[in-house]
């Protein structure tokens, strides 16, 4: 029986790879939960691209002061030392190159590492890139989150998307509630899987190729 990955078991695995004193963006929807995992003993810095650096974790209930919100209007604390700014200089910073790390979630994510996070294409979508774009070309490596299948079974790690880009050949690792996937310049490299569930049945369950986990490697 496979057990997939919660919610918020890929968001403690995400916190998990982020390294001491990196400079972090969490994008709008599931990355958000990620600063609700970063250990205690590691200082990292969490960017928004409203104009925050140094962002906590969610506020207690009852806590929540709504002029203090991310980018996805979702309440956030501020930790000593934080800082309020204009967005263009937010957007300075990532586009400057000044992110370690950004956490994006996404529609689909090819092969190659090509991004597809903004727009499915579908006559009736509504296009939301916000700051996607400028984050997936700034920063240093790019961590996605997302499901790996649609509700109707699709994967949504392809061969080449079908949506229109975000951009081209930006993400570094993949993680999903089946598995974690390096993109690496060989191919997408499984780092983990969820329990119950062999090499086979997620080749079964993806939609480009995969090379298994390395014998003895770190996950």
């Amino acid at each position: 029986m496979i057990t997939p990955f919660t919610r918020d078991e890929i968001a403690a695995r995400v916190a998990q790879d982020i390294p001491d004193g990196a400079y972090v963006n969490l994008g709008i929807g599931l990355p958000t939960r990620v600063a609700n995992y970063l250990p205690a003993d590691r200082e990292v810095f969490l960017h928004s691209e409203n104009g925050l650096l140094g962002m906590g974790p969610a506020p207690a209930p009852g806590e929540e002061d709504e002029d203090l919100i991310n980018a996805g209007k979702q309440p956030v604390t501020l930790l000593a030392g934080g800082a309020y700014f204009h967005h263009a200089d937010a957007f300075a910073m990532m586009r400057g190159g000044h992110l370690d790390i950004c956490v994006l979630g996404a529609f689909q994510v090819s092969a190659g590492g090509d991004l597809a996070n903004w727009h499915t294409g579908a006559p009736d979508a509504i296009p939301a890139v916000g700051g996607a774009m400028d984050l997936a070309l700034g920063a240093r490596k790019v961590f996605v989150m997302m499901d790996h299948q649609t509700k109707s079974g699709e994967s949504k790690i392809v061969a080449q998307c079908s949506y229109p880009l975000t951009a081209v050949a930006c993400v570094d690792r993949i993680y999903t509630d089946l598995a974690v996937l390096d993109v690496t310049p060989e191919g997408l490299r499984v780092c983990a899987m969820a329990d119950g569930l062999d090499f086979t049945e997620l080749l079964a369950r993806t939609g480009a190729p995969l090379l298994p986990p390395v014998p003895g490697g770190q996950p």
